[in-house]
């Protein structure tokens, strides 16, 4: 099973910019996106009959926004953490299958300022019990762009950007938080020591060509999945938005219903 995900940065822009080709080419099961910034009925994409589309989108005009494209036909559907806790900027779907949930989410950023840090991390402890409920009745799968950087390997210049939206000590602390109930960061599960590896560039001239990035989307999986983990990486060659897109690869069977 492959899944993907991608912080489109604007999906009408990107598909002027090759989405398409990359999506063909990926033949994943589920594509997962973020920052789709549209409203219904503003894209009509040609994914194929194989595929059902969900999409959550913002109040807020070309805001924020997320998507969900999947082969493998949910049980049920979810957007946002609840009915009594509304998204209105369109940030989760939550899909359940036979043997797992897969969440994709787009988390709040604190802004340069910061000024949206509090809210952030009262977002952080809402989500981490969010995940935790979901966990405790089938293993559950997190993509998306998710804002911080965990750890300094995790970003070119980690002494500069101390304290810096998505690199400040709470963020960080949010995600340990979150890893330590009982989930595992994919990428570092099969490449712990990797450097050099980053999904978001700033549009600052030659920052991409030079590489100077941060690894702020991932895929994070209930640790009891980790038997079922075949690869997890970053497609850091794609072009078409700020962020590059991130895969998981699962082989998924029988015995995981007893996990």
């Amino acid at each position: 099973m492959k899944l993907v995900s991608w912080n489109v940065n604007g999906l009408r822009a990107c598909v002027n910019k090759g989405f398409m080709d990359y999506f063909e080419q990926m033949d994943a099961d589920i594509f997962c996106l973020q920052e789709t910034k549209l409203q219904e009925g503003q894209i009509q994409m040609e994914l194929g009959d194989s595929y059902q589309d969900y999409w959550n989108y913002a109040e807020k005009k070309g805001y924020s926004g997320t998507a969900v494209f999947t082969r493998i036909k949910p049980i049920s559907v979810q957007y946002g953490m609840s009915e009594e806790d509304p998204d209105t900027e369109g940030r989760m779907i939550t899909l359940e299958f036979e043997q797992f949930y897969l969440v994709n989410v787009y988390t709040p950023n604190a802004r340069r300022d910061l000024s949206r840090l509090p809210l952030r991390l009262e977002w952080e402890e809402r989500f981490r019990a969010y995940l935790n409920e979901l966990d405790k009745h089938k293993p559950v799968v997190v993509c998306g762009d998710m804002n911080v950087a965990h750890e300094e390997i995790d970003l070119k210049n980690a002494k500069s950007n101390r304290g810096n939206s998505g690199f400040t000590l709470e963020e960080r602390e949010k995600m340990t938080m979150l890893l330590e109930l009982g989930f595992v960061d994919s990428f570092r599960y099969f490449y712990p020591d990797r450097t050099d590896v980053y999904t978001w560039w700033s549009y600052m001239a030659k920052v991409r060509e030079r590489n100077i990035g941060w690894r702020i989307d991932y895929f994070l999986a209930s640790t009891r999945l980790t038997p079922y983990l075949k690869d997890s990486g970053a497609d850091c060659h794609i072009m078409g938005s700020d962020h590059c897109p991130v895969f998981l690869e699962m082989e998924l069977d029988e015995s995981l219903q007893n996990a």
